[in-house]
């Protein structure tokens, strides 16, 4: 059997942690620079909020029902979930967790006997919730499709459920399907949940009974038989190994005010290269592609001042490499290279590719003493950083200022990963 586990309203949950005066009462959370709406709690959305709708267009709504507003706060959320994640490898092991998301993971319950399956569930749940705080819901069944439908009704039904979905009969499968829009079903994308609505095809148990061969050819091919397979019980999407090797490493954000200098989008480039630099060094990869790449707000004045609104530009190093100084010595010139003057850029972001384990770059005699102790000093670095948090080791062409950083002026404390921040008990 397998099992998905989905943190109830996450970034919700984990604002709720330290403010149990809301536990009860409607709570949002707003993206870059408070835009949209990204999270919201069951209470804020019975009366009415609306997922990914703009902050000002509910604003009269939020204010008049004291709804608590929270700007995004990736350092709390992103630690959270690693608590999480990290009490579910503890409870059931490693290699039976696959992260699928910040707030979601699958796991492998194939060890668990039928007639304990509840129990060890609820074991499951139980402790995820008092190790950490943050409220689970968990569906199971004997797919991951299946299991993700689970999940949603355990979800839409938190009391009735306790949280808990377990579809272990071709009975309840058949329930919980039909129960299930197209358009709901982990797989299923909006022009094909339209293109099945034309042929009659309204919920899940509808799709599982269509001929494989009509679903290979309608259906996105072998997609569309591997997502039939796995509707009628049969394991088509594997779990995957946690060590597995990623393809690439991104860091992309909205910049708080648009941004029309070239210094600044330098800048910028440079920090998400620095910023991405240290990810790949924490998962022990080396990079041999970067890519950079811009977003403009595509019209001013009802003519288009940038077309396409995105623009890349990529270079393949000359080796791999970890090393700061090195990604950003090669992202900043293509920040140049897509730069043009009276444009207006809302975004950029900087992406390492190629990725390879940084055990197997070869040594090089010909290497200055500067050069051969660069690993080194990037460690010292990235110790320091972490250690004092807010970057207080960085390269001079990320910016000391940084005034397109993102606004977040609702953000609150970073409780958990700052000594000056911590949570106060009077």
């Amino acid at each position: 059997m397998k099992a998905i586990i989905d943190c109830n309203s996450f970034y919700c949950s984990c604002e709720r942690l330290f403010r149990p005066d809301l536990s009860l009462k409607p709570v949002v959370v707003l993206s870059n620079n408070d835009g949209c709406i990204i999270s919201r709690t069951d209470e804020a959305k019975k009366i009415g909020v609306g997922m990914a709708a703009p902050y000002y267009q509910n604003r009269e709504l939020i204010e008049k029902n004291g709804v608590a507003v929270f700007s995004s706060n990736y350092n709390l959320y992103g630690d959270l979930s690693m608590r999480v994640m990290d009490t579910l490898k503890a409870v059931i092991g490693v290699h039976s967790v696959e992260i699928y998301s910040v707030d979601e993971a699958f796991l492998d319950l194939n060890r668990i006997p039928e007639n304990k399956l509840y129990e060890a569930v609820k074991e499951i749940k139980d402790i995820t919730e008092q190790w950490t705080g943050i409220k689970v819901s968990i569906g199971v069944a004997s797919t991951k499709v299946l299991s993700k439908v689970a999940n949603r009704l355990s979800k839409k039904d938190k009391k009735g459920t306790n949280g808990i979905v377990i579809l272990d009969t071709i009975e309840k499968e058949r329930e919980a399907l039909e129960k299930t829009q197209i358009q709901d079903l982990w797989g299923v994308g909006r022009q094909y949940a339209v293109k099945l609505n034309n042929f009659g095809i309204e919920n899940g148990w509808q799709l599982r009974n269509l001929p494989e061969e009509w679903c290979r050819k309608n259906l996105g091919g072998i997609v569309g038989v591997r997502l039939i397979k796995e509707l009628k019980g049969v394991p088509c999407i594997s779990m995957k190994d946690p060590l597995e090797t990623k393809k690439m490493i991104a860091t992309t954000r909205m910049f708080g005010r648009p941004v029309h200098k070239l210094n600044d989008l330098k800048e910028a480039v440079a920090t998400y290269a620095s910023r991405a630099a240290e990810k790949i060094r924490r998962q022990q990869y080396a990079a041999t592609l970067l890519d950079v790449f811009v977003m403009t707000n595509g019209f001013v004045n009802q003519k288009s001042e940038y077309n396409p609104q995105t623009k890349h530009a990529h270079t393949v190093l000359p080796k791999a490499t970890s090393n700061t100084n090195e990604l950003i010595q090669y992202a900043v010139p293509l920040a140049e290279q897509l730069f043009r003057p009276g444009i207006k850029y809302l975004k950029a972001g900087v992406i390492l590719g190629g990725l390879v384990p940084d055990s197997s770059i070869q040594s090089n005699l010909f290497l200055t003493p500067a050069q051969n102790h660069l690993p080194a000093l990037m460690s010292a670095i990235d110790n320091i950083n972490f250690s004092m948090r807010d970057d207080v080791v960085k390269y001079v062409a990320t910016g000391l200022k940084r005034n397109w950083k993102m606004r977040q002026e609702l953000r609150s404390r970073r409780f958990t990963t700052r000594w000056n921040e911590l949570f106060e008990i009077k």
